[in-house]
């Protein structure tokens, strides 16, 4: 059974940085170099920085359970205008393929909802194309597209998505 709730305590935060890092070397070895993978988990989302978006950029992450197994997280925010950022949005391989990800991003929709905001924006590698037709298949939009300098020679060569509520 699928469980999704929000991170509130920093043991379970540090398992969700911990799957974050497995995640990211499953995911984008085919579309990012390794150092860059590792420089990104650092930057974004290792411990410290999951810690900093939560105290300090109003972020907050939802854990994903299936009964017991830690097997997905998002991340989102509440921006200062109509929006609603989801900033993070991951699920292991293995748990791919069997409605968890409709779970996910129906729970967004209702927390955005919730919050009275009018869209869901996210930003997607442009070469990951499994994200892009997932994305799509949820009724997501390409609305722009970023070329963000993240430091150390790296770059984030990003569609825009937004999604309509």
């Amino acid at each position: 059974m699928i469980n999704i709730k929000k991170v509130k305590y920093y043991p379970e935060l540090r398992k969700v940085a911990e799957l974050a890092n497995e995640i990211w070397h499953e995911c984008f070895t085919e579309i990012i170099s390794l150092g860059q993978i590792d420089y990104m988990i650092e930057k974004f989302q290792s411990l410290d920085s999951m810690t900093n978006q939560i105290e300090n950029q109003n972020y907050m992450y939802i854990a994903v359970y299936d009964d017991d197994d830690l097997c997905g997280y998002m991340a989102v925010k509440p921006e200062n205008d109509e929006r609603f950022f989801l900033s993070k949005f991951y699920l292991r391989n293995d748990k791919r393929g069997k409605g968890t990800a409709s779970e996910m991003m129906r729970y967004v929709f209702d927390m955005a909802e919730k919050a009275g905001k009018k869209s869901v924006y996210l930003t997607v590698n442009k070469h990951n194309s499994h994200a892009i037709s997932v994305y799509k298949k949820f009724g997501y939009e390409i609305i722009d597209s970023v070329v963000t300098d993240i430091g150390s020679g790296y770059v984030m060569d990003d569609y825009i998505f937004s999604y309509t509520l």
